[in-house]
C-alpha cells in the first residue's frame, strides 16, 4: 500500500509507486490511498487538483492495480480494510515510522513499514515547484487562447 497527495502527477509520483510496487516481490499488487482534500488541506496546501480527480489520474497510472480516498478522521480506517502486507513511505513524507509502526501494532495490523529512500531528481520534481513555476511564468493572451 502507499499513501499520498498525488495532486499534479510529476515523475517522482510515478518513481514512488514503482519502488512501492517492487516491495510486494512477484505479482505484487499495488493499492494506493489519496489523501482526501480536507487532509491535505490540514497538512499541507489547498490542492490544485479535487480528490476525485486525483483518484482518478492514480487508477490510470501503470504500477497501480486499485486505488481508494483515505478517511478524513481515521487515517488507519483505509490501512484496516485494505490489511495490506507493506505500507510504503514516500521520501518526503515525514511520518514518523517508530509511531507508524506502534499505531499499527495497536490495533492489530501487521503491515511491515518501509520508507522508499530514493526520488527521482528534475527541475520540477515536486507539486510545489511546478505551482510556484507556473506562478512566476508570465503568459500573455495571444498564449492562452488556446488553453
Amino acid at each position: 500500500m502507499a499513501t499520498g497527495t498525488f495532486d499534479i502527477i510529476h515523475p517522482g509520483h510515478g518513481y514512488y509507486l514503482q519502488e512501492s510496487k517492487k516491495l510486494g516481490g512477484k505479482d505484487p499488487r499495488l493499492v494506493v490511498v489519496v489523501a482526501r482534500d480536507a487532509t491535505v488541506r490540514a497538512k499541507k496546501r489547498v490542492p490544485v487538483v479535487d480528490e476525485e480527480q486525483r483518484l482518478e489520474t492514480v487508477r490510470m497510472l501503470k504500477p497501480v492495480d486499485e486505488a481508494y480516498l483515505g478517511s478524513t478522521t481515521d487515517m488507519f480506517k483505509i490501512v484496516k480494510k485494505i490489511d495490506p502486507d507493506i505500507i510504503s513511505i514516500g521520501q518526503d513524507q515525514s511520518f514518523d515510522l517508530d509511531k507508524l509502526r506502534n499505531e499499527l501494532k495497536k490495533r492489530n495490523l501487521k503491515a511491515e513499514v518501509v520508507k522508499i529512500t530514493g526520488y527521482r531528481k528534475s527541475k520540477l520534481d515536486s507539486s510545489c515547484k511546478i505551482i510556484k513555476k507556473i506562478k512566476k511564468t508570465e503568459f500573455d493572451t495571444k498564449s492562452l487562447k488556446n488553453c
